[in-house]
C-alpha cells in the first residue's frame, strides 16, 4: 500500500467520523425541545409544595385547599369522631384494607395510619372520591356521619375510608406533614 493510498483512507475515515458527529450534533439539538417541553412549567414546580396555616381550626372544623389541582380536606376532628374511627376494626374494612397514605407506605387502613398526629386530631386527604373523581360532601354527610359522594353515593367514614357505594379505595392521603405547631407542609 502507498503513502498516497494510505493518506486517502484516512482522510475519508475523518470526513465520515466528522460528518457522523455533526449529525449527532444536529440530531440531539433538534429533540432537546421536544424532550424539555415535558418537564413541568414553572408555575407548576412552583405549587409542588405548599403550606396552610391550621392555627384557626377548632375541633371539628375542616379547611379546604387546593393543591396540584385537587381538593384537600384538612380536618381537626372532634374527640366523638376520633372515637368513632378508631373503634372500627381493619378486618371490618370490606372494601379497602390500605392505608392509601405515602407518609406511612405499605400500612394497613386503621385510623393510626390514616392521620398525620398519634393522638388523632388531624386528618389530611385528597377530597376525591375514588370512584369516579367527584368531590364528596362533607360535615356529617352520608351513613358514617363524615362524607358522601352523592354522584354515585359512595359512604366514607370519619377516617376518609370507604364504607360504602361503588368507590374501589380510601380517600388518598396527600405527602404532608407539620413544619410547627400550626403550618402543614403539603407536598
Amino acid at each position: 500500500m502507498s503513502q498516497a493510498e494510505d493518506d486517502g483512507s484516512t482522510r475519508r475515515d475523518f470526513l465520515y467520523y466528522a460528518t457522523a458527529g455533526a449529525g449527532v450534533v444536529t440530531v440531539g439539538a433538534a429533540a432537546w425541545p421536544l424532550v424539555n417541553q415535558m418537564n413541568p412549567s414553572a408555575d407548576v414546580q412552583a405549587l409542588s409544595t405548599i403550606f396552610v396555616d391550621v392555627g384557626g381550626l377548632e375541633p371539628g372544623m375542616q379547611l379546604t385547599v387546593n393543591f396540584l389541582g385537587k381538593p384537600v380536606f384538612i380536618r381537626r376532628r372532634t374527640q366523638e369522631e376520633i372515637e368513632a374511627a378508631r373503634a372500627i376494626d381493619v378486618s371490618d374494612l370490606s372494601i379497602d384494607r390500605e392505608s392509601r397514605n405515602p407518609n406511612k407506605p405499605g400500612t394497613d387502613a386503621s385510623d393510626q395510619n390514616r392521620t398525620m398526629d398519634e393522638a388523632g386530631e388531624w386528618l389530611v386527604m385528597e377530597g376525591v372520591c375514588t370512584h369516579l373523581g367527584c368531590v364528596p360532601l362533607g360535615d356529617g354527610a352520608g351513613d358514617f356521619n363524615a362524607w358522601f359522594c352523592p354522584c354515585h353515593g359512595s359512604h366514607y367514614d370519619t377516617a376518609g375510608r370507604i364504607r360504602r357505594g361503588p368507590a374501589p379505595e380510601n380517600m388518598h392521603i396527600p405527602v404532608a406533614e407539620f413544619i410547627d405547631d400550626t403550618t402543614i407542609q403539603l407536598g
